[in-house]
């Protein structure tokens, strides 16, 4: 049996099947280390922060009842619906990905979005492990929804204007 194991988990990882963007859920409030969090439907959800990258927990379940993989272009929020959209956009270098948010996290303070390994390095943050970023929620089109949920990188968008960037970044600095 122990023989098999090595085989069976490398099986497991070519079929991977996500769940489908229906029925999203939002779930009840939930606690962690003392914090509470209350997820909500905030459709005009846009905020500065801080992103990090996880990937050691390939295969482990997500909060959306899907298989985590580092290498798909997903993402984990503490309080948006699962599945949701957002565009993350580094502070530093203004490239712009689109991410499908299907887990809960991070749980570190300052930090708003935790994203897969291959969403970091797509986004050109995997280095630096922790990243200045904005997070706004958006409704791609389905062509794309379809790339993200297969685990793909879907179209590229575009970069965002260094005048745009200076106001994000004073954001940032202001707290807000």
């Amino acid at each position: 049996m122990l023989a098999l194991a090595p085989l069976l988990a490398g099986c497991a990882s070519h079929h991977y099947r996500p769940v489908s963007d229906t029925p999203v859920r939002i779930g009840p409030p939930y606690k962690v280390r003392g914090i509470t969090y209350t997820p909500f439907d905030d459709r005009g959800y846009d905020q500065v922060g801080y992103a990090s990258w996880y990937g050691n927990e390939s295969g482990n379940m997500t909060a959306n009842g899907e298989r985590f993989r580092a290498g798909a272009i997903a993402a984990a929020h503490t309080t948006l619906p699962l599945p949701c959209y957002v565009e993350v956009t580094a502070l530093d270098t203004g490239r712009t990905i689109l991410v499908r948010i299907n887990d809960r996290g991070p749980f570190t303070r300052g930090r708003i979005i935790d994203l897969s390994r291959a969403a970091a390095a797509q986004l050109g943050i995997e280095r630096a492990g922790v990243a200045a970023v904005r997070v706004r929620r958006v409704d791609p089109p389905e062509k794309d929804r379809a790339r993200l949920r297969e685990g793909d990188e879907a179209r590229l968008r575009p970069t965002v204007p260094e005048s745009v960037l200076v106001q994000l970044r004073a954001q940032l600095a202001a707290g807000r």
